[in-house]
């Protein structure tokens, strides 16, 4: 249940998880596309799909669900960062998914959620007996 990506961000290659229900999706875009090489060939069958192509789906995509926001293939980086981080995700399997050498660059990508921090017990509160 995984993806090799090649060739990413930064040129490098990376290996993502593969939820079932986007398996399902890519059987299917497989069985009415037949791509020959690529998944997800670009303009020219034999290349893949350019950076370029990819942001202009991005946004057709986003303007089709009616949103507001600026939406890019960047900040989807940034929200699977922070997603997974607040699902409680260690950071440094965050930052192998990234494909980030140092950590110091997953932490730029990873946004926390302020609820994410309420729930967060002080250490100062754990020596403290309990109350009567």
């Amino acid at each position: 249940m995984l993806i090799r990506v090649e060739q990413g961000k930064g040129r490098k290659d990376r290996y993502v998880m593969l939820a079932p229900d986007l398996l399902d999706l890519l059987r299917q875009w497989w069985r009415v596309k037949r791509p020959r090489g690529w998944l997800f060939p670009g303009q020219q069958p034999a290349q893949p799909i350019t950076t370029r192509q990819l942001d202009r789906a991005c946004r057709a995509a986003a303007t089709a669900a009616h949103l507001d926001k600026r939406v890019s293939m960047h900040m989807l980086r940034h929200s699977f960062a922070t997603h997974l981080l607040e699902r409680k995700t260690d950071i440094r399997v965050i930052q192998v998914l990234l494909g980030h050498r140092k950590l110091e660059s997953t932490a730029l990508y990873t946004r926390v959620a302020l609820k994410t921090i309420r729930e967060v017990e002080s250490p100062l509160a754990l020596l403290a007996p309990p109350p009567p």
